[in-house]
């Protein structure tokens, strides 16, 4: 799958999850946008909770949104957060986040994109951003 045809369209989805954001607590708003092997778009933002361990990150939102729909092949994630004033830098994955990353996704090719704007973005390999993960094949 050609992954850079469909950057434009998973950073506009994560700014538009970052709208519905529920962050009153730490006024930090996260959208994210997860894309499928065969071209199906989950969207995700963070929700916080009084308590703060409740709490889920954008992330982990939009892969157990597509997990619980039967989804299991992913290859990109565009992330796009920052304070309520704006997006003023790329926001990569928490460490969670990261782990729930490799859990479902090939580290050498699946794409974390980080975006300030749809013009303004970095992106990575998992790999590159979680070196010596603990994955399923560790329990083999």
């Amino acid at each position: 799958m050609d992954i850079k045809k469909y950057i434009p369209e998973l950073i506009e989805k994560a700014f538009e999850m970052r709208n519905r954001s529920y962050a009153p607590y730490s006024n930090f708003k996260v959208g994210a946008a997860l894309l499928t092997k065969d071209g199906k778009i989950y969207g995700g933002c963070n929700i916080e909770n009084a308590a703060y361990t409740p709490s889920n990150c954008a992330e982990r939102t939009a892969f157990f949104k597509a997990v619980s729909e039967g989804e299991r092949d992913f290859c990109a994630i565009a992330i796009a957060g920052g304070p309520d004033s704006g997006v003023r830098d790329y926001c990569a994955p928490c460490g969670v986040c990261r782990q729930v990353m490799a859990e479902f996704c090939d580290p050498e090719t699946f794409t974390v994109i980080m975006a300030k704007s749809p013009e303004d973005y970095v992106d990575y390999s998992l790999k590159e951003l979680f070196p010596l993960s603990f994955s399923p094949e560790n329990l083999k």
